[in-house]
């Protein structure tokens, strides 16, 4: 199959527009996202920031196809996939454009598997010769930082922190234009937290477009190029990851950014302050 065109190669990686999502029967529908409007170029990393309910998972699953929209239109890598059914969204996965990571590697990781036929096999399935599948297998566990050694272990046998990087492997092995990460390091310990981190920052130079999805603002600062706030369903907040934390317009994003005081070296917000952005959000 052939590469991107020339237009595509430019254009943003996914582009979000205008997109609404509702869940539910007719007289009981509730919106959960609202509007929502989002581009990724390609080497570009937007964090995606809210707290749970806020409607992070629901568009990544609309981006994946597991949702419905009602309202709007996504793209990815070019590709109008608003209408997409199931055989088209088949072909769309088998071919390896966007991939996912999830929260807990045990969810994308069969426990029958080894690691090197969980990243062989997403290449074998392509008709990738599996010569060329065992050298790509080998050079991303390099790259995530793990020995060869364990290519034969099972997933059971892995630490959180291998296996998490083992599913990062997994989703770069063939070689995606986006990687969705849920919540990629919040069931991690610090010390492999800052290893993930770093792996994905290193990514960003690969040309990968990565959508980074979080509700810790901490996690999310020191890897992305831009950060989008979502907020009950709609995007309160976008742009670059300095400005929004050096200078958070919404209450909401200022709410997050007072709670963690570390990512701009100042006193975190008192208690009048967080209890007046509070009162913002709800008026």
């Amino acid at each position: 199959m052939s590469g991107p065109t020339e237009t595509e190669a430019d254009g943003p990686v996914l582009a979000v527009t205008g997109l609404d999502v509702d869940y539910g029967p007719r007289r009981r529908r509730r919106r959960a996202l609202d509007g929502v409007s989002l581009t990724v170029a390609p080497g570009e990393t937007v964090g995606l920031i809210g707290e749970t309910g806020s409607g992070k998972s629901t568009l990544a699953r609309a981006v994946l196809g597991l949702v419905r929209p009602s309202g709007g239109s996504i793209a990815v890598a070019g590709e109008d996939v608003t209408a997409h059914g199931r055989r088209q969204w088949r072909e769309l996965r088998r071919r390896g454009v966007v991939q996912y990571v999830f929260q807990d590697p045990l969810r994308s990781l069969d426990p029958d598997l080894t690691v090197v036929d969980s990243l062989t096999e997403p290449l074998l399935v392509r008709g990738v010769p599996r010569k060329e599948a065992l050298e790509r297998a080998g050079a991303l566990l390099d790259r995530v930082r793990l020995a060869a050694e364990l290519l034969d272990r099972l997933p059971a046998e892995l630490s959180g922190g291998q296996r998490q990087r083992v599913a990062v492997a997994r989703a770069l092995v063939t070689r995606p234009r986006l990687v969705i990460l849920d919540e990629p390091v919040s069931a991690l310990d610090s010390a492999n937290r800052v290893q993930v981190l770093e792996i994905l920052k290193e990514l960003r130079d690969t040309g990968v477009a990565q959508l980074f999805i979080s509700h810790d603002l901490g996690s999310v600062a020191g890897v992305a190029d831009r950060i989008a706030v979502l907020y009950r369903g709609e995007l309160v907040e976008t742009g670059t990851a300095r400005d929004v934390i050096a200078r958070p317009r919404h209450p909401y994003t200022r709410l997050l950014v007072g709670s963690a005081p570390t990512l701009r070296g100042t006193a975190p917000a008192g208690r009048a302050e967080r209890e007046a952005l509070r009162a913002l959000l709800h008026a």
